[in-house]
């Protein structure tokens, strides 16, 4: 029998769209590869581990590029994780039913908002409450927790960080939301029937049976972070050297680009930010491939879970 003419047609443009999202990584990965080949070649071990940046003695030492791009993503990571299921679960099984949509809507407004506004209102808002409020707070404690040591400069990799959690923040939480919504009603209706609080309903039935979605929202969070770029470009200081504290003015790779790329003009300074460019995409791409494992591994779970004694083991 004939295929209809209507279903070849969709068949050929779905899978040329399914195609061109691969077709499109692939290209791109060579472009930027060919671009950063003759750094690579030549300063590949300097730009994985060097400190010093120095354009005119062709020293590329991205390393304190990728620390900071790391550090403020995983600082941001771990204050908006919890804040961001905490909203998640507020809205699915703990709020006010008039209250969950408006709060949904208006944590989902923050992904709408531009960058560059993030940018400015860190600049104009955020610094100065960091460096006139907290950090003269905190600096007495410097002298036991060295994260707090350092003169208040107000840019910092504390700044960056607490941009980056209100900028991923919105992911997190629509994502796990909708994963919390997910989860069977028969299977919070089970813990109750059985006994169980409110809270307890939510830490052992409906957290562990959505916890490999939650575990993909926050790798999505962590991937939008590490690839930020105007905003933290804005409030993180700029300063090519590793962070000693929060309070150090600090560098990501993002903001390496994005402040040179346009005025590079020998082949060395260009072929070296597409360097790190590679790297920043071999991160990305690492990141991805992280999150792709421990979900299959959450989801797998353990054997025999299942509600005992008050809670689900």
């Amino acid at each position: 029998m004939l295929t209809p003419l209507g279903d070849r047609l969709y068949r050929t443009i779905t899978t040329v769209c399914a195609a061109a999202i691969p077709l499109v990584l692939v290209l791109l990965t060579a472009v930027v590869l060919h671009a950063a080949w003759p750094a690579l070649s030549l300063h590949a071990r300097d730009l994985a581990f060097g400190t010093m940046w120095d354009v005119p003695r062709a020293r590329f030492g991205a390393l304190p590029a990728i620390v900071g791009t790391l550090l403020s993503s995983l600082i941001a990571l771990g204050i908006a994780t919890p804040l961001a299921i905490g909203v998640a679960v507020f809205t699915v099984d703990i709020g006010p039913p008039r209250l969950r949509e408006p709060v949904s809507f208006l944590v989902n407004l923050l992904a709408a908002i531009p960058s560059v506004v993030y940018g400015l209102w860190g600049v104009f808002v955020l610094v100065p409450w960091l460096r006139s409020t907290v950090m003269p707070v905190l600096l007495p404690l410097g002298a036991a927790i060295p994260l707090f040591r350092g003169p208040a400069y107000g840019p910092s990799l504390l700044a960056a960080s607490l941009v980056l959690t209100i900028m991923i923040l919105p992911y997190i939480a629509s994502v796990s939301r909708e994963v919390l919504l997910a989860v069977p009603p028969a299977q919070r209706e089970a813990a109750l029937a059985l006994g169980a609080t409110r809270w307890e309903v939510v830490r052992d039935a409906v957290l562990p049976a959505a916890r490999s979605g939650l575990v993909g929202g926050v790798m999505l969070g962590l991937g939008r972070a590490l690839g930020e770029t105007l905003a933290v470009t804005m409030v993180i200081g700029n300063r090519h050297a590793i962070p000693d504290s929060l309070f150090d003015p600090a560098y990501t790779m993002a903001s390496l680009l994005a402040n040179e790329f346009a005025e590079a003009s020998s082949n060395a300074h260009l072929s070296a930010l597409m360097a790190v460019a590679a790297m920043l995409l071999l991160i990305t791409l690492l990141v991805n491939l992280l999150a792709r494992w421990l979900v299959r591994r959450v989801a797998t779970g353990l054997p025999g879970e299942g509600w005992s004694g008050g809670r689900w083991s």
